[in-house]
């Protein structure tokens, strides 16, 4: 309780502020309390505003002097400052209508602590301040029972093949847009980033740096020929964006393609006619994606049917050919760095057909904003299937690089590929690869970027160019 006051402290001193009073003062002058009533200060608890904005009693000039708040005098008449005590009816409320935390109690009555928070007013009893809150509030963890168990639940469920689990939360299902049913976190696409080595052959594909998918697709794979010697396939799509399911049409194309050659060459079927054949088995594949239900065109009837271009390599013992339709490209870059590398194919483009007619130099057409517009490619609206093949007999080993314009659209003349190109890409396809990637990458990989790199052998004694 507070200390309570001689009487004639109280006729000189205000009973609520304490503030100084003069002869025949009726109220007091700082806190306006009625002084012909009881001299004990009130006992009732005052009202807060709504943002608990109360300001406190003016203080004496001593006290402003000193620099703190007024002192009750003490029972054996010292002036030595003495902690304010307040009743518990008083601990006052805040904007919410809630009860403050209580004053500390006297240090005489309980072993706790003194209260070291804000000053509180001797005159209403109310602190100031309000009780601390956190900066945020966390979630209830989880119950690692139920964790557990849906944990298990989601293994054995990925360990049986019908359903993904999601990579980041390691407990939640993946659903069909890629995302995790329990935390929300994008799932990793597969086709994101590819890399493939079978036997002799090695394939990369990156999504790139600005695309927000890859709509490029590739197959590699070898086989033997009647006579014993391998045979090494290498196909590679580019998806046409601008038409609908362009990675759709690029994954269908590249699959035909690579099975009807893999399974023409051991039969005997010459390499050139497998490769006409395996890009009309390849149109085919896109043009089946055409085929929607009339409800599915009647979403997106304004999209064209899935597209694709398509370039493939074989390489056999003295014989290499290659197929294209649209303008993924192949390059043949010999070991021997003395010898000169070529392009093997040409753009099925309007920048190729302004070279081709004389009406733009070449430097002129590929600098036009309209040099990429393809003239030919695989899909059901195409104006008519025209596939390009041709054989050659290199003299020397070297390698064939397979690639769509993400990857020459940084190397688009052949010497500029064969700089490129590693001097080991015989003997280490994979890591050639890796680095075309890189380098198309490095120029900053503005398109999907997909690369095969298939080696040619030394050719037998005799052999010569077709």
């Amino acid at each position: 309780m507070m200390s309570q006051m001689p009487q004639q402290a109280a006729l000189s001193k205000c009973p609520s502020c304490e503030e100084p009073l003069e002869s025949g003062d009726r109220f007091c002058g700082a806190c306006g309390f009625d002084l012909s009533t009881a001299a004990a200060p009130p006992h009732d608890t005052p009202t807060i505003t709504m943002n608990g904005a109360v300001p406190p009693p003016a203080a004496p000039p001593e006290a402003a002097e000193g620099g703190g708040w007024p002192v009750a005098p003490q029972p054996d008449g010292s002036d030595t400052p003495a902690r304010l005590h307040l009743p518990t009816d008083l601990a006052g409320t805040d904007s919410g209508g809630g009860p403050l935390p209580s004053p500390a109690p006297h240090p005489q009555q309980s072993a706790q602590p003194p209260f070291t928070g804000s000053p509180v007013s001797p005159a209403s009893g109310v602190r100031f301040d309000r009780p601390p809150e956190p900066d945020e509030y966390p979630l209830q963890a989880p119950d690692p029972r139920v964790a557990a168990d849906a944990a298990d639940s989601a293994d054995s469920a990925a360990a049986a093949g019908s359903v993904q689990m999601c990579v980041a939360c390691r407990v939640g299902r993946v659903d069909d847009d890629g995302y995790c049913e329990n935390c929300g976190h994008a799932q990793p696409r597969e086709r994101d980033h590819m890399e493939q080595e079978t036997g002799p052959v090695a394939a990369v594909s990156d999504r790139g740096l600005r695309h927000h998918r890859n709509e490029d697709a590739f197959a590699v794979g070898f086989t033997a020929l009647p006579d014993g010697s391998v045979a090494t396939v290498a196909v590679v799509c580019d998806g046409v964006s601008s038409a609908t399911r362009p990675d759709d049409a690029s994954l269908a194309a590249s699959r035909a393609a690579n099975d009807c050659l893999l399974a023409a060459l051991p039969g005997g079927t010459h390499p050139q006619q497998a490769m006409h054949d395996a890009i009309v088995a390849a149109a085919h594949a896109v043009n089946a994606l055409a085929e929607e239900p009339a409800a599915a065109r009647e979403h997106a009837p304004q999209q064209n049917a899935p597209a694709c271009t398509i370039v493939g390599a074989v390489v056999t013992p003295g014989l290499l050919v290659v197929g294209w339709v649209g303008d993924s490209r192949a390059y043949w870059v010999p070991v021997d760095r003395a010898s000169p590398p070529a392009r093997l194919t040409e753009d099925d483009s309007w920048a190729a057909q302004m070279v081709a007619a004389g009406l733009m130099s070449q430097a002129e057409a590929y600098a036009d904003e309209r040099a990429h517009a393809i003239t030919g490619w695989l899909g059901a609206d195409a104006y008519e299937l025209e596939p390009h093949t041709a054989s050659f007999k290199p003299d020397r080993p070297g390698v064939v690089v397979v690639c769509t314009d993400g990857l020459w659209n940084y190397a688009e003349t052949a010497e500029e590929m064969a700089e490129a190109v590693p001097l080991d890409a015989a003997v280490r396809p994979l890591h050639s690869a890796r680095v075309l990637v890189g380098h198309a990458l490095d120029g900053g990989g503005h398109d999907n970027v997909t690369v095969a790199v298939v080696p040619f052998p030394a050719p037998p004694q005799g052999a010569g160019s077709a």
